[in-house]
């Protein structure tokens, strides 16, 4: 290969990569100014949250080999207990240590 050629792509990559970095800093007083971005703000945050619960527990339940029992179980208990306590913290540590317990087999009712 060519030095001037690797050179030449190098700096084309770091180019572009900053400008997609800095594009939107550029474009940020047009991009306030679009309701459509507003949207996707309000919107997005719990889609993406929603869509990483699935596939971290589809992914569970598939290396276990087992039903997906004690993800869907765990998430409902989650959203419950932010429902009564309207604390993340809370909702999150607790089932977060249900799903711990009941995965490790420290629970003796299940």
């Amino acid at each position: 290969m060519d030095f001037g050629y690797l050179m030449l792509v190098f700096i084309t990559m770091a180019a572009v990569t900053f400008a997609e970095r800095a594009l939107p800093f550029a474009a940020s007083k047009w991009l306030q100014k679009q309701r459509w971005v507003r949207n996707l703000g309000d919107f997005l945050p719990l889609a993406i949250m929603v869509l990483l619960t699935v596939h971290a527990a589809v992914d569970a339940s598939v290396a276990r080999h087992a039903a997906p029992t004690p993800e869907v179980v765990c998430i409902a208990a989650a959203f419950g207990l932010q429902w009564f306590f309207k604390n993340p913290l809370v909702s999150i540590f607790a089932a977060t240590a249900l799903y711990v317990a009941w995965v490790n087999g420290f629970l003796p009712f299940v």
